[in-house]
């Protein structure tokens, strides 16, 4: 009995006993996501983060929707929704013309009479012909300039196209000719020398005269550049108002730039930005001339900036329209000038034939172009030039497909705005 009561002992002592209530809380440890209460032990566990999906907006997925919209995704509703934007577009210019029918009426009357003016015989006549050419070439030149800048889903740099080899062949012409009195007509549409004998000195031309002679389209061009930077602006502040979630690419670039958060290193498109940001919220007026002066992709990006950040409308307007149409244009000018003068374009001609393989066949061809257009230059009747070189055919096509495109991105961005209707419709009637 003896040795049973040692056994029954010895099994009580080998037996753990059960943990109190006490005890079993000092071992649990609770588990956050945060570090409020990690605890260094054999029990904690770190957060495996598995099973955290964050859920995406509404508008963000309207959003997503929206980007799908395109010609080359959905043709057919890509095409109806553009056509239903075009005329909701047209509704709305309606109904804002009757609302101000009484200005509207008043400046009906006054195109009525300036048409009067305008038609009437009179002495006056030849000058408001050459005022009349001279306004449509300035609208003619806004125009280009603000499709450069406007975007509307992508840029046309009517700068490439069209004012950099207007500056071009006012350039060469003025060699060829030694003058820059262009007869008008035909000049701006085409360029022909003057009738002038015996022009035999040539420091007439200089690269000041010819900036002179292009200054006006130029400056021109420049304000349609500054013009066209006004909706980044707008729609920048106008989404920092309503605090509404921004459409736009750049924007929303913007925005997670600003509330970035992490160390990681920047890269240097966003150094650039940063330069950029506080350059334009510190210094101002002078942040913005400064950044407008000189060509940088980044300047859409100064237009949003000023626009989340309230910037008033006519400091960054005027800085804006003076970087662009004095300073930058000067600028671009300059470089267009002296790279197509007669010394640098000789030069760069006759080492042409240095490069390898299709060297000597560029060379041939540069020189055949640069021949028919010094004959174009000067009047000759008995002098026929089939005017279709295989480079103006190839300048023509990439001009055409850069045109067709934003044409293209035109149509997209319509039927974008239409589905943006419709979402925030269906918002509001929820």
């Amino acid at each position: 009995m003896g040795k049973k009561k040692r056994s029954h002992a010895q099994n009580a002592e080998e037996i753990p006993s059960v943990p109190s209530a006490s005890t079993v809380t000092s071992y649990v440890r609770q588990v956050t996501f945060d570090e409020s209460s990690k605890e260094p032990g054999d029990y904690y566990m770190e957060p495996s983060g598995r099973g955290l999906i964050t859920s995406p907006s509404i508008g963000t997925l309207n959003r997503l929707e929206r980007q799908k919209i395109v010609l080359w995704k959905r043709p057919f509703q890509t095409i109806h929704y553009a056509v239903r934007e075009i005329l909701q577009l047209l509704i709305e210019f309606i109904t804002y013309l009757w609302k101000h029918k009484a200005r509207i009426l008043f400046c009906l009357f006054l195109c009525a009479i300036g048409t009067y003016i305008c038609y009437a015989p009179g002495a006056h006549q030849k000058y408001i012909e050459s005022w009349k050419v001279k306004l449509l070439r300035c609208l003619y030149w806004i125009g280009l300039g603000i499709l450069s800048s406007v975007g509307l889903g992508t840029g046309l740099h009517t700068f490439i196209l069209y004012l950099g080899p207007h500056i071009a062949s006012v350039t060469m012409a003025a060699y060829e000719c030694n003058s820059l009195d262009f007869p008008e007509p035909p000049y701006p549409e085409r360029i022909l020398c003057p009738n002038v004998e015996g022009i035999v000195e040539t420091a007439i031309v200089t690269m000041w005269s010819i900036m002179s002679k292009v200054r006006v389209e130029a400056l021109m061009w420049g304000a349609g550049t500054a013009l066209g930077e006004l909706p980044p602006y707008f729609m920048a502040k106008a989404a920092r108002i309503s605090g509404e979630e921004p459409d736009d690419e750049e924007y929303r670039e913007f925005l997670a730039y600003i509330n970035r958060n992490g160390p990681t290193a920047p890269t240097f498109t966003d150094k650039c930005k940063e330069i950029m940001e506080k350059a334009v919220t510190r210094l101002g007026f002078f942040g913005i001339l400064s950044f407008a002066s000189i060509p940088n992709p980044f300047f859409d990006l100064a237009g949003i900036t000023c626009g989340h950040f309230l910037v008033p409308f006519w400091k960054f307007f005027l800085a804006t329209l003076i970087g662009k149409a004095v300073f930058k244009m000067h600028l671009q000018m300059f470089f267009v000038v002296l790279a197509f003068s007669e010394n640098t374009v000789e030069h760069l001609i006759v080492h042409l034939k240095d490069v390898p393989l299709f060297g000597v066949q560029l060379h041939q061809k540069l020189m055949e172009y640069l021949a028919f257009q010094k004959i174009k230059l000067h009047k000759s009747g008995a002098v026929h030039v089939e005017d279709s070189t295989m480079l103006q055919k190839g300048a023509s096509f990439i001009v055409t497909s850069m045109v067709v495109w934003f044409l293209l991105s035109i149509i997209n961005s319509l039927a974008q705005n239409w589905h943006k209707r419709l979402c925030n419709a269906k918002k509001k009637a929820q």
